[in-house]
């Protein structure tokens, strides 16, 4: 049995023609296929600020709280599951409202939804050395032992595009998972990755802000893992 999907381009074709980037704040939908790879982070946003990426986003919390708390770091949410993009449009909306945020102020200008996968992205559209932080909180761990090819750890290409993207001086993997076996097999696969290292995880910042995935599990009394890496060239 294949250990890993077969990413071709057919495969992509069918899985990312619906691919957009979205503007929280102007609500300005781009289709991705009319997006200039890789994308400059600094005509996308108009500035120079350092750019973070959360890949599975869910319900967006952590991406609108980070968001709200650094306004002069730009965050990429990657997600590619409709449903879970239009709930955390939703919550930044609800959010603005509910405060009476000006759009005009600019507030969670520092913020674009990208609707698609998430290999497809970092592979074609992140350039090198490009990323300050990459944020993957609760990835699917896909149980069942037929479905855990599609553990996005799995992926040599996703793993090759995340060292490749991150920034040489010191770019961050943050990750977080309730699932033991999963976390194992994770620290493995990174562990064969010369440039990443791993740091003490208590050195996360914001780990004030959780995700409703983590609010939920512990409330369930589940142990969470995480794990912190940074790249370093040796």
């Amino acid at each position: 049995m294949r250990e890993n999907p077969n990413y071709t381009d057919l495969y992509y074709q069918n899985t990312t023609s619906h691919s957009q980037v979205i503007d929280i704040v102007t609500e300005r939908v781009v289709p991705l296929s009319e997006v200039a790879a890789p994308i400059d982070w600094e005509v996308l946003f108009g500035n120079t600020h350092p750019v973070e990426i959360e890949i599975g986003f869910g319900k967006g919390r952590f991406l609108l709280e980070a968001s709200k708390r650094h306004p002069k770091v730009n965050y990429i949410g990657v997600e590619r599951a409709q449903k879970y993009v239009e709930l955390t449009r939703e919550r930044f909306e609800k959010y603005m409202r509910h405060f009476g945020v000006d759009r005009a102020s600019r507030t969670f200008s520092n913020v674009r939804l990208a609707w698609t996968d998430a290999n497809y992205f970092l592979t074609r559209y992140v350039a090198a050395a490009s990323v300050q932080a990459y944020h993957i909180y609760f990835p699917d761990p896909w149980p069942r032992k037929r479905q855990q090819k599609r553990r996005i750890f799995r992926n040599q290409d996703f793993l090759e595009a995340l060292t490749r993207t991150l920034n040489s001086e010191g770019g961050k993997l943050y990750v977080v998972t309730d699932y033991e076996a999963y976390f194992q097999e994770i620290q493995e696969r990174l562990a064969g990755l010369s440039v990443l290292h791993p740091i003490d995880a208590n050195l996360k910042p914001d780990r004030d802000i959780a995700t409703n995935f983590e609010t939920k599990y512990i409330l369930e009394g589940r142990p969470i893992y995480r794990a912190v890496y940074e790249k370093v060239l040796s």
